[in-house]
């Protein structure tokens, strides 16, 4: 499940492997420099975790920062155990495109063929639309206080269907994106139903036991997993144990648990075509028209291809990353909600390769009665609020179950939030904003404004 607007979609990443790839060595010193790189974070409390650098296969930099258990104080170490959040949906489109290789599936079937209960207004959705996030189904973790008020009850998959079932579609399937962890459940569903096992049992038996990934399987609160990680928030100069969530809501969207051992493993695995034949990882790396395929997102940083995914659940943020023309794999896990593994994998790719670092951004000062515009609350999605506030002379945004945080103004409308490459533009005209525009990798959005929040006190 997806943190920092990470429950909208902080995706990441997607390509093929070219048949010749030829890595590039590391240059020199550069475990010593990465380590420097995650301490920086580590030392403003900013990240606990570990993280892995491999190239061609072979680790480069394995490490673990911080704790694991504050309350114990154990120490994270490379083999430590994280919740993976949404990295999970490419184990479920892998697991649907192992089915339908066996033709116990079509990913162009509509899932009312799987779902009984699908209401007509399913009729044209597909496998391949719940893939690509193209349903129009809404995601029922953006129901109104999902995380306050029903993250902690368990459900059944059936149940959790049944939470937005009955919704009207928020557009036609297949005409728009629209990041849906509802969909994934679906997928987890479908799975369970033409394997006649349980989703849990299937990833384990299908994808970590032939892989020997050992240190992986799916996150249930009452079993006993050997070095898992507790996860953690901070805020205002206080560490917490991070809000429950029963580990059934996630399921196929969100659930499982590995290392970045393991993780490796997937990653060498699933690109030599030993997960999935080269036609359906093919598949699996496609854009389909908003830089997602199924279960990962295509992107290029510079001149490199680049295929992963981003993680986000209570108490963990999390980053998957392979260069294949690199022959270079990239994994960041972090029991801390709000560390910035996307930016923290982004700086160590930066060092590898020798690209030039994203620019530092020059804050500029922004008088409070314009920020005083673009206070308020914005609809992203339906029941997706981002709520914007002023903090003295800086804004603030928190969307709908997720901690705020403070963005960066460069102009008097356009604000960042750097560890998430997130962009906020508002229109540049008196009076209250009437929308905002959030640009994340390259997708913008436009949330309206739905209601005006109150004003901080003007201090000169």
């Amino acid at each position: 499940m997806p943190t920092h607007l990470a429950r909208l979609a902080l995706l990441l990443l997607v390509a093929t492997v070219p048949a010749n790839a030829q890595s590039a060595a590391p240059p020199a010193k550069f475990a010593e420099r990465a380590r420097q790189i995650v301490d920086g974070y580590l030392r403003k409390n900013q990240f606990s975790g570990s993280v892995l650098v491999a190239r061609d296969g072979k680790a480069i930099f394995n490490q673990g920062f911080g704790l694991a258990n504050r309350e114990l104080n154990v120490a994270v170490k490379p083999d430590t155990v994280f919740r993976l959040g949404s990295i999970t949906k490419q184990f479920t489109a892998a697991a649907i495109m192992q089915l339908s290789e066996q033709g116990k599936l079509a990913i162009d079937d509509p899932i009312s063929k799987y779902y009984s209960a699908a209401p007509a207004a399913w009729k044209k959705v597909t496998l391949k639309h719940l893939l690509t996030h193209r349903s129009g189904i809404p995601s029922y973790t953006e129901l109104p206080n999902f995380f306050q008020a029903q993250a902690q009850s368990e459900r059944t998959p059936e149940r959790i269907i049944e939470m937005t079932r009955d919704l009207p579609l928020e557009f036609e399937p297949g005409s728009k994106f629209n990041y849906d962890n509802s969909g994934y459940i679906i997928l987890g569903f479908v799975i369970e139903k033409v394997s006649g096992e349980k989703y849990a049992d299937y990833v384990r038996e299908h994808i970590f036991k032939p892989l020997g990934m050992t240190h992986s399987g799916y996150d249930d609160t009452r079993t006993i997993v050997a070095g898992r990680a507790a996860g953690y928030e901070f805020e205002k100069g206080v560490w917490s144990n991070a809000p429950y969530i029963a580990m059934s809501l996630p399921f196929a969207a969100g659930a499982l648990y590995s290392t970045t051992g393991d993780l490796l493993l997937w990653e060498e695995a699933f690109f030599a075509d030993k997960v999935v034949s080269k036609v359906s990882r093919e598949a699996m790396t496609t854009d389909y028209g908003s830089n997602y395929g199924f279960g990962l997102v295509p992107r290029t940083q510079g001149t490199h291809k680049v295929i992963g995914h981003t993680g986000g659940i209570n108490g963990f943020s999390t980053n998957l990353r392979r260069y294949p023309d690199d022959g270079l794999t990239v994994v960041v896990l972090s029991n801390l909600q709000s560390a910035p593994s996307m930016q923290i994998a982004q700086e160590l790719v930066e060092l590898y390769l020798g690209l030039p670092a994203a620019p530092v951004l020059v804050a500029v000062p922004v008088k409070p009665e314009v920020l005083d515009r673009y206070v308020g609350v914005y609809e992203l999605t339906k029941g997706l609020l981002i709520t914007v506030k002023r903090d003295g002379g800086a804004l603030t945004a928190q969307a709908t179950g997720q901690s705020a945080f403070t963005l960066t103004a460069v102009s008097d409308t356009e604000f960042h939030f750097q560890p998430a490459q997130l962009t906020l533009v508002f229109p540049a005209k008196d009076g209250l904003a009437p929308s905002l525009q959030l640009t994340q990798h390259g997708l913008p959005l436009t949330a309206m404004r739905v209601r005006p929040g109150t004003p901080a006190p003007v201090t000169r």
